[in-house]
């Protein structure tokens, strides 16, 4: 029956790195509370925008959930006594105002699904540990020689992908880590094409590619399983952490950083731009370079995760690159990822901005050279090398790298094509976005100039002088008429045929003679000529006399 068939999930459309950015509205006090109502806007859509109220200890217990990152965030203490001054509330406002935009200025905070949770709790309430388990239980029904160590929570930063302790039950001393994630808005792979390619991923056989050891895919999410890395990922070297650690406690605040020397920048660099340049050749995009996804082993440096853009996941940069029109293609995001992650290897912190347009004195000359045509504002808007370009750069050029096995990739030609559309349909999304973005900052930026200050002040000059413009050309024309008024005819073509009206009656003798009427002009120049000409013909005394009968008096 239909009550009983299986609701099949496609993918969640959610993109879960478009930043949240929010503000504090008001602040009202109900039922001896205040409440705070906080507008959110996810991205820069204009319909991504909705209102949440909360209270101070709400704010406690998001300050409490990200304190295991170490770092410490402006939270307005709290007050007991006197808590619903108006004083104090309007203080208290600001200051959580602050706090929020110190959360979110911190890219790994604001990523945090205690963040999202606060900001956004009907799409992040939803248990994903546990979701996930349901779907790694499904998957160890058809394959019983694996078994669930623990979990690792947190491990990473992204919020769908969840990790799990492994070890098959024939090598139990054998620690794996399986990782399940759902699918991302990206993914544009048909079920059995990716099924298949999922398949195909532990063939896969590079030097600087990290081996997988299964791949699966069902109709929700995909399932990949790996060998478990003791001494973790590029990052966890940088910032000397253990790989099971919380990701906020590894990377906010570490206490102390491991740079690297430009021999390993050089070494480590070659290798990661051969590897985007053999994956590319194959017609397979990577997409998701960032120091957590880069083993090292040695000498050597791995990639990691190649399955991610298959399954749709948004990449690490990508609040970052839609910004930018130039960076739409998967070989240039590759590229821009790169430069981050040279930033990072070289000073190590990652960057918290998109682009970076000054870098330490102390950078070599060298490693400033490619950051600067990568990482700059003008090279971001003009154009990015390619990953041919930086390999022909004297950073990477004069690096010789030890002999190793051919890799082997082999994808058949009907997935290559599967891929290939896949591809254009995943860039093709990112133009609207990156079109759709430049359309409202073009479009926020006009409105804020003509709601500037100085912009009103120039509107108000302008209204100004157009008005006393308007009223000196009224009162020019205004002269210009009462010179136009001409008593007589000044054209010879023109015919006055108005006869002058006829001079008064002559008054009684006892009046003196009025003065000589002066003749008025012709009804038809009209205007105010003529009625200057009227006023100034008027003659007092060729008015008639009259008696008043003064009935005021009292009757005696």
């Amino acid at each position: 029956m239909a009550v009983f068939e299986k609701q099949k999930v496609s993918k969640v459309t959610l993109d879960d790195t478009i930043p949240l950015s929010c503000s504090i509205d008001t602040a009202q006090n109900v039922k001896d509370h205040i409440e705070y109502a906080i507008r959110v806007q996810r991205g820069f859509a204009p319909d991504q925008s909705w209102v949440l109220i909360k209270r101070y200890s709400d704010f406690a217990l998001l300050d409490a959930n990200l304190r295991v990152s170490g770092i410490e965030l402006p939270l307005p203490p709290k007050k007991v006594f006197g808590n619903l001054d108006r004083e104090f509330v309007a203080e208290r406002k600001q200051g959580l105002q602050s706090y929020l935009n110190a959360v979110l200025a911190n890219p790994l905070l604001a990523s945090s699904v205690y963040t999202k949770k606060f900001l956004d709790e009907k799409n992040y309430v939803a248990n994903l540990q546990e979701i996930a388990l349901q779907h790694v239980s499904m998957f160890f029904r058809s394959q019983p020689q694996w078994e669930v160590i623990e979990p690792l929570p947190d491990i990473g930063w992204r919020i769908r992908k969840q990790h799990f302790l492994v070890k098959n039950k024939d090598q139990p001393k054998v620690k794996e880590v399986l990782s399940w994630c759902d699918f991302g808005p990206d993914k544009f792979l048909p079920d059995k094409d990716l099924g298949a390619i999922m398949k195909l991923l532990p063939t896969f056989q590079h030097p600087n590619i990290y081996p997988m050891i299964f791949g699966y895919s069902s109709d929700s999410g995909g399932l990949v399983i790996r060998s478990f890395v003791e001494k973790g990922t590029l990052r966890d070297h940088i910032c000397k952490a253990k790989p099971k650690g919380h990701f906020l406690k590894k990377y906010v605040f570490p206490k102390s950083l491991s740079r690297l020397q430009l021999n390993e920048i050089k070494f480590l660099g070659r290798q990661i731009l051969e590897v985007l340049k053999f994956l590319h050749e194959k017609g397979f995009p990577y997409g998701h370079l960032h120091a957590g996804n880069v083993i090292l082993d040695g000498n050597l440096c791995k990639l990691l995760d190649l399955e991610n853009w298959l399954l749709g996941l948004p990449p690490y940069y990508r609040q970052y690159f839609t910004q930018f029109k130039k960076i739409q293609s998967m070989e240039s995001i590759d590229v821009y990822s790169f430069g981050h992650l040279l930033h990072e290897m070289v000073f190590g912190v990652p960057m918290k901005d998109a682009t970076c347009d000054e870098f330490h004195p102390a950078c070599p000359a060298e490693i400033r050279s490619v950051l600067e045509s990568i990482l700059t504002s003008e090279a971001c808007k003009n154009g990015l090398p390619t990953v041919s370009d930086l390999l022909m750069h004297p950073l990477f050029s004069d690096v010789t790298l030890p002999a190793m096995d051919k890799p082997q990739v082999k994808i058949p030609s009907k997935l290559k094509e599967a891929i290939r559309t896949a591809r254009d349909i995943m860039e093709k999304r990112l133009k609207e976005e990156q079109k759709m973005i430049s359309q409202i900052r073009r479009r926020s930026k006009a409105q804020a100039y003509h709601m500037s200050e100085e912009e009103k002040k120039k509107r108000r000059r302008s209204k100004k002088t157009k008005s006393l413009a308007d009223v000196e050309e009224d009162s020019v024309g205004n002269n210009r008429n009462s010179i136009a008024s001409p008593t007589t005819p000044t054209s010879p073509t023109t015919v006055n045929n108005t006869v002058p009206p006829v001079p008064p009656p002559p008054p009684p003798a006892s009046v003196p003679p009025p003065p000589e009427p002066v003749s008025s002009p012709p009804p038809s120049s009209g205007g105010r000529g003529a009625l200057l000409s009227s006023i100034s013909g008027f003659s007092k005394g060729g008015l008639k006399k009259a008696e008043t009968a003064d009935k005021s008096k009292p009757v005696l």
